[in-house]
C-alpha cells in the first residue's frame, strides 16, 4: 500500500510541510484555522467517500457474482450437451464418435462465447482510470494480459471453424454473435431428431440464460459509476487535505506551549521539545490526508472491475478454468486441454 500510494505521500508531505514552515519559521502565526468546522468536514467527507466505496464494491461484487452465474450455466450447458444429444428421436442413428464431434463443436463454440465476451470486457473505456494513474502502470507493468497481448482473431483459433469464425469477427458483439450460432446449431439438431423437443426448450432456456449473465456484464462495462459522484469525491477529499495543516497546527503548538509553561523553571530540554512540537503537524497531518485518499482511491479502483488491473475480477483466470472444466466433462483428449493460467506477482488476471 505505501508503494502504490507513494506519489500521493509526497504530495501529502509538501501540502502539510508549506504551512508549518510559515507558521514555525517565518513567525506567521496567524496562519491556522479552528479545528472545529475542519473536522465536521471530515466527518461529512467519511460519509461521502463510505457511501463511494460501498457503491464500488458493490458494482466489483456483482461483477463477481455474475462469473459465478457463467460457472455454474456452463457445467449445466456442458450436461446438457452430454445427455441430451442422443439417437432416441433420431431419423439417422450417429456413433458415439460423431456425438462426441457434436458436444466438442458446442463447447468450443461456448468457449470462444467466453473469449469473446473478455475481450469485450477488456476494452478501454474513457472513464477507467488503469492508464491515467502512474501508480496503475507501475504496478501493472510486468503483468502479463492476455487480452493485452493477443487479438480475438488469435485466441478465437481452433475454437471455431473458419466459417464461423469470420462470421463472429464480422460483427460489433462478437460474443452474442457464437451464442447465435450455438442456438442455430442446436435447433438443426433438433430438427433432425438428435435432440427431443423438450430438451431443446432446455437448452435454448441456457442460451436465453447466458445472454442475461452477458446483458449484466455489459451494463456494468459500459455504464460507469455516475461522474458527478467520483469527480466531486476527490474534489472534497483533496480540499480536506489542504485544510488539515491549518486546523491542527495551532493546536500543536499550543500542546507545545503547555508543556513549556507546565514548570515554574522549564529546562532547555523542555523549551527545546515545546518549541518544537509544532512540527508534528506534518506527520499527523499527512497520516489523516493518507487514509481519507488511500479510501477514495480503493474506492476509484473498485469502480470498473473489468479493465485489467489488480483488484479487478480476474476474467481471464476464470474463463481458462471454465474451459478446463468443461472440457473434462466431455472427456476430451487431455493433451489438447490447456493449462490452467498462474498468478503473476499473487496477481490473478
Amino acid at each position: 500500500m505505501l508503494l502504490w500510494t507513494r506519489r500521493n505521500i509526497y504530495k501529502f508531505i509538501i501540502i502539510a510541510a508549506i504551512p508549518t514552515i510559515l507558521y514555525e519559521v517565518f513567525n506567521w502565526k496567524f496562519l491556522h484555522l479552528p479545528w472545529l468546522p475542519i473536522a465536521l468536514v471530515g466527518s461529512a467527507l467519511a460519509f461521502i467517500v463510505s457511501f463511494k466505496n460501498n457503491a464500488s464494491y458493490g458494482r466489483l461484487w456483482e461483477a463477481r457474482k455474475v462469473w459465478g452465474g457463467i460457472v455454474n450455466a456452463s457445467r449445466s450447458f456442458t450436461i446438457m450437451a452430454n445427455d441430451y444429444i442422443t439417437n432416441e428421436h433420431a431419423k439417422k442413428a450417429l456413433s458415439e464418435q460423431e456425438f462426441f464431434k457434436i458436444r466438442k463443436t458446442l463447447i468450443l463454440r461456448h468457449i470462444a462465447w467466453l473469449t469473446s465476451l473478455r475481450h469485450a470486457l477488456r476494452v478501454q473505456k474513457p472513464w477507467e482510470m488503469s492508464n491515467v494513474n502512474a501508480s496503475d502502470r507501475e504496478y501493472m507493468r510486468d503483468i502479463f494480459i492476455n487480452e493485452r497481448e493477443y487479438t480475438l482473431n488469435d485466441e478465437l483459433e481452433g475454437y471455431l471453424s473458419v466459417e464461423e469464425k469470420k462470421y463472429v469477427l464480422s460483427k460489433s458483439n462478437r460474443q452474442t454473435a457464437c451464442l447465435n450460432l450455438q442456438s442455430k446449431h442446436i435447433r438443426d439438431l433438433k430438427d433432425k431428431g438428435y435432440v427431443w423437443e423438450f430438451s431443446f426448450l432446455e437448452m435454448e432456456n441456457m442460451i436465453v440464460e447466458l445472454f442475461t449473465l452477458q446483458g449484466k456484464l455489459e451494463r456494468i462495462k459500459n455504464f460507469p459509476y455516475p461522474r458527478q459522484f467520483a469527480t466531486l469525491n476527490l474534489f472534497f477529499v483533496w480540499i480536506f487535505i489542504f485544510l488539515v495543516p491549518f486546523g491542527i497546527i495551532n493546536v500543536f503548538d499550543e500542546i507545545g506551549q503547555d508543556i513549556i509553561t507546565s514548570k515554574e523553571n522549564p529546562s532547555e530540554v523542555s523549551k527545546l521539545i515545546g518549541n518544537a512540537f509544532v512540527w508534528l503537524t506534518i506527520p499527523f497531518s499527512v497520516i489523516v490526508a493518507w487514509i481519507f485518499h488511500t479510501m477514495e482511491r480503493i474506492g476509484e479502483v473498485s469502480e470498473n472491475p473489468f479493465e485489467g488491473i489488480a483488484n479487478d475480477v480476474p476474467i481471464t483466470t476464470m474463463s481458462r478454468a471454465i474451459e478446463i472444466d468443461i472440457r473434462q466433462m466431455i472427456d476430451d483428449d487431455p493433451t489438447t486441454i490447456p493449462e490452467p493460467i498462474v498468478e503473476q506477482n499473487g496477481i490473478q488476471m
